[in-house]
Order: C-alpha cells, then sequence, then structure tokens
C-alpha cells in the first residue's frame, strides 16, 4: 500500500527494463556474427508471487521472466538459448545488512535462518554462479525458455 510511482519506475528500471535492453544489444550482437549464444537472466524466486512487501519487487522479477521466455522464443532459430534463474534466499553481503540492520533481527540471524533451512544453510552465490555456467554452457544443450527455481522449498508444495 505504500509504494509510490517513483519505486515502481525504479526497481522496473534495474530489473525489468535494463535486462531487456541489454538482451535486445547482445542479442543484436550474437546475431550479426551468426553464431548463436546464450543468456542466463538472473530472476527471484518472488517472481511466483512474493511476500505482499515485495509487491513490486516480485512484480519487476515476473516480468523478466516473461521477457526470457519471449526472448527464448524469438530468438531460437537465430541458436541463441535465453534462460533464467529464480534465485531463492541467498546469503550476500546486502542480505546481511538487510537482515541484521534494516529489519533488525541483529547478528545471530544468519545461524537461525542457516538452521531452519533444508539442506542446513541459505543459498550462496557459488551456488547461484555454478548454474549460470551450466546454462552458458554447451552441457545445457538446446535448452532454452528455462526458468529455473533455485530453492530450497517446493514452489506448490505444501509446506
Amino acid at each position: 500500500l505504500d509504494a509510490s510511482p517513483e519505486d515502481w519506475a525504479a526497481l522496473f528500471a534495474v530489473n525489468a527494463r535494463a535486462p531487456f535492453f541489454l538482451m535486445q544489444a547482445a542479442i543484436a550482437d550474437m546475431r550479426k556474427r551468426g553464431q548463436g549464444g546464450a543468456i542466463v537472466n538472473i530472476l527471484s524466486i518472488n517472481a511466483h508471487c512474493g511476500s505482499p512487501e515485495l509487491a513490486v519487487y516480485s512484480a519487476t522479477k515476473g516480468a523478466l521472466a516473461t521477457l526470457t521466455k519471449n526472448a527464448a522464443n524469438a530468438h531460437r532459430f537465430d541458436r541463441i538459448r535465453v534462460n533464467g534463474i529464480n534465485v531463492g534466499w541467498t546469503d550476500t553481503p546486502a542480505e546481511r545488512v538487510m537482515q541484521a540492520q534494516t529489519l533488525g533481527h541483529g547478528p545471530g540471524w544468519l545461524d537461525a535462518a542457516n538452521a531452519a533451512q533444508p539442506f542446513g544453510r541459505l543459498l550462496r552465490p557459488d551456488d547461484i554462479a555454478n548454474l549460470a555456467v551450466f546454462l552458458l554452457s554447451d552441457a545445457a544443450g538446446p535448452m532454452t525458455g528455462a526458468v529455473i527455481d533455485q530453492e530450497q522449498s517446493v514452489i506448490g508444495a505444501n509446506r
């Protein structure tokens, strides 16, 4: 209820507009070279819905998921693969500041969060990097238009 038009514009500029124009430029270059290529967009598990306070952020990631699939469909015969990763809760420097300071959970938040995860820890940046490297490599084969949930919860399952 408290998101402003400025919040909307700023988040969409970073999370949807910028990736669109980056893809546009990359695809134009790949087509010019005629060699195909691969793109991986980084999304968020919140693209499925997100918590109420993340409505605008979630909408931007949902938009990017649609753009990812659209680009994959439009350029598959150019042999350009476009996939995305819906990233779950990840231990990053920004997340540490947000959880400990902004949200006031204090210095012990990470230990508590890790203990509550099915695999005993939050995702780490290298987890996402490993999946991105796979999607960019020939090992991913001709897969395109996939948006993979890299998350410890099964989306749609009863919790």
